[in-house]
């Protein structure tokens, strides 16, 4: 994992030495931490995303009008619980020596991805599909512009409370 760490850190320091724009220690450990973070979303999201087609898939039969609210909602549960698997693991590490409190953590983030997750997704999605005529199944893709950042931030200054920059950044 340093390896595949040092090789994200020499890209981003690389893209701004070749932008001429200069890189302090902590924009730099939290560009690796966004890259990871995203890295780590990128499974997230395609968990996520093919438990909710499953879900609709499965309630399909049915002809329910909220099925896109099931299949986030089981989707969320998950899902949430895969990323902060590795988020902990991976991308919000401790120094050596210190621990984290798994619990509160892990309640954080439920809560912050249940913002994003759940509300703000339903809310995007009811919008997209009954009022936009978007598809049910782009309908959760195009959420994630809006849900991935704000996932991060919330993640890094609250959920794993990485704002006094102690984080290494690695695992």
């Amino acid at each position: 994992m340093e390896r595949f760490e040092g090789w994200i850190r020499s890209i981003i320091a690389g893209a701004f030495r070749l932008l001429h724009i200069p890189l302090s220690d902590g924009l730099l450990l939290s560009l690796t931490q966004f890259v990871k973070f995203g890295i780590v979303g990128v499974t997230n999201t395609a968990i996520s995303y093919g438990i909710n087609v499953l879900v609709l898939r499965l309630l399909q039969p049915y002809g329910l009008s909220w099925d896109y609210v099931a299949g986030n909602m089981i989707a969320f549960v998950l899902s949430v619980l895969w990323s902060f698997y590795w988020n902990n693991k991976y991308v919000f590490t401790q120094e050596e020596g210190q621990k984290r409190r798994i619990g509160p953590a892990l309640l954080k983030t439920y809560i912050s991805y249940g913002f994003t997750g759940i509300v703000l997704t339903n809310i995007l999605s009811w919008v997209w599909i009954n009022k936009l005529g978007i598809s049910k199944y782009v309908a959760p893709l195009i959420n994630l512009v809006i849900s991935i950042p704000l996932n991060f931030i919330i993640n890094k200054f609250w959920a794993f409370g990485n704002s006094s920059g102690k984080d290494r950044g690695r695992s």
